[in-house]
């Protein structure tokens, strides 16, 4: 074997061995953290960057909205904390929704990696926290200093101290002190992790620098990117997708260019920044819609700085996908997990018969709490308070040759919270939840079933939900190629009432909450059906 070849294959497992070792760090996260959101639903994600702050590789656990905000997350901690200015030990952290992942419920964690008392790279990680004060997960609030206790870059452990005056300020304005602590803890665990797992990985191959298998990664994923783009047939395609949004609707204007080796979507013209918090700052726009564009475009490529680096966002600042400080951003989901749907209308114009139908895109977070403060003193007298949070999930659209997956969270990718653990942490349980069959859109490939969740007290007290991430109650998502409409969104009293909007609902005392999730669109005519799997649907 030549020298030339013996060292590709070396590059191609360190490469490899880089990947292991940031799932390692996301293990060691999802393990250790304390909310049931990260633990049990795996909203995090961890990954590895160079000494500029260009991501590397990230874990397979995490979501795409988390990986890709982390993508530009890194950069702006080094405009403040130069490497040259950072010490073994040291820690840094924010929950900045412009600089972060989009809003405050998002910690980023930032460690520096030495070896042999040099700097070699950089861990970062973030999680869901359950609470960070302010209006609580709730799309009410009119400016970001509303929603919580924003954190800006800085120092929470410094040459292996921890900043306890920043801890307390973080724990003295959130309703769960314990699991907010805890999950900060798990960041900062999960990063060490990861910083002795790639010390370990330079001892073996006998490493002094990252850099000339970063230059490689980021080359050959560029490389790579730019090769299939080229491939794609040039011009310019639009689409508009319309969400429900809160005050008024929303209008997601989309113009995809492809020109040569390189993407740019252009959201000139979408709406404007609603007046609640269902905005999605431009790095969480930037993070689906580059997720959406590699998803058909290049799945097969790694996902880091060279790949992501061949896709470009146009916005228009003060707009509901680029809204300005102090813009609120709590459900910024509710706008960023719809902007695939968006790019995949432009592709599908490109690409016939190679994307799939629309989803129901954003999640339910299911935002419950006790009704202290929104009901009267003498219906809540000895009763429990609480505030917890689970998950509801519709289904996805069908694509070219199968049908849409039921129940299963795209573009997000996190997973469901079991009722357990929801009814273990408070005196809500659970009456339903199951697959709600026949919510898919029609087709030849029927859209995924999305839901129908159903949840009481146990106690003879009302309780709350935020209905912030409530999304396509009148606007479902539409199939593909003659392909029918999934079944809307709803949610209910189960007495009868319905609960319109994306306010805080009170569920009263003896009442139940029942939320029917949306379905998937469908592919393709329904008469090219086969008989086989009309049978099935029935």
């Amino acid at each position: 074997m030549s020298n030339a070849a013996f060292a590709g294959i070396q590059t191609q497992v360190m490469w490899n061995r880089l990947i292991s070792v940031v799932e390692e760090q996301a293990q060691s996260l999802l393990r250790t953290a304390f909310g049931s959101v990260a633990r049990e639903a795996g909203d995090l994600s961890a990954g590895v960057y160079d000494l500029t702050g260009a991501m590397l590789a990230q874990a397979v656990t995490g979501t795409p909205g988390h990986v890709n905000t982390m993508a530009n997350a890194v950069a702006h901690f080094l405009e403040r904390f130069p490497i040259e200015t950072l010490s073994p030990g040291d820690v840094l952290i924010t929950n900045d929704p412009w600089m972060g992942t989009g809003h405050l419920f998002d910690f980023v964690v930032v460690t520096p990696a030495f070896h042999d008392g040099r700097p070699v790279g950089i861990f970062a990680s973030t999680c869901h926290v359950i609470d960070v004060g302010g209006l609580g997960f709730s799309a009410d609030a009119n400016s970001v200093f509303e929603e919580g206790t924003l954190i800006p870059h800085m120092h929470l452990r410094r040459s292996g101290q921890l900043n306890e005056d920043v801890l307390s300020i973080i724990i003295a304005n959130t309703r769960n002190p314990v699991e907010v602590r805890g999950d900060l803890m798990s960041l900062v665990s999960a990063n060490d992790t990861g910083v002795n797992r790639l010390v370990d990985m330079m001892c073996e191959f006998d490493l002094q620098s990252l850099q000339p298998l970063a230059e490689h990664i980021l080359q050959t994923s560029r490389d790579a990117t730019q090769q299939v783009i080229r491939e794609l047939p040039d011009g310019i395609f639009d689409y508009d997708l319309p969400l429900d949004g809160y005050e008024a609707p929303i209008t997601i204007r989309t113009r995809l260019v492809i020109d040569g080796d390189n993407i740019t979507i252009d959201f000139t013209g979408s709406s404007p920044a609603s007046n609640y918090g269902i905005n999605s700052p431009r790095t969480y726009s930037q993070a689906y819609v580059v997720f959406g564009l590699k998803a058909v475009v290049a799945p097969h490529v790694p996902n880091n700085a060279g790949s992501l680096d061949c896709f470009k966002l146009v916005s228009e600042p003060g707009s509901c996908v680029d809204p300005l400080p102090p813009s609120p951003v709590t459900a910024r989901h509710v706008i960023g997990q719809m902007l695939p749907d968006a790019v995949f209308g432009c592709l599908a114009r490109a690409l016939p018969d190679r994307v799939q139908a629309e989803s129901a895109g954003s999640i339910w977070v299911l935002a419950m709490a006790s009704a202290h403060g929104r009901a009267p003193v003498e219906t809540l007298a000895g009763t429990t308070r609480f505030n917890v949070m689970n998950v509801g999930i519709g289904g996805v659209g069908a694509r070219p040759g199968k049908d849409g997956l039921s129940a299963m969270a795209f573009p997000s990718g996190v997973g469901s919270i079991p009722v357990e653990i929801t009814e273990n942490q408070c005196p809500l349980w659970f009456r339903r939840k199951t697959i709600l069959r026949q919510s898919g859109g029609s087709g030849q490939w029927r859209g995924g079933n999305g839901q129908v969740i159903e949840v009481a007290n146990r106690e003879p007290a009302p309780f709350t939900v935020s209905g912030a991430t409530f999304e396509r109650m009148k606007h479902p998502a539409q199939g593909r190629a003659g392909g029918g409409a999934g079944n809307p969104g709803s949610a209910a009293l189960g007495s009868g009432q319905t609960l319109a909007g994306k306010g805080v609902h009170v569920i009263p005392a003896g009442d139940s909450l029942v939320v029917e999730l949306p379905g998937g669109g469908g592919f393709g005519s329904s008469q090219d059906r086969t008989k086989a799997r009309r049978d099935f649907d029935e």
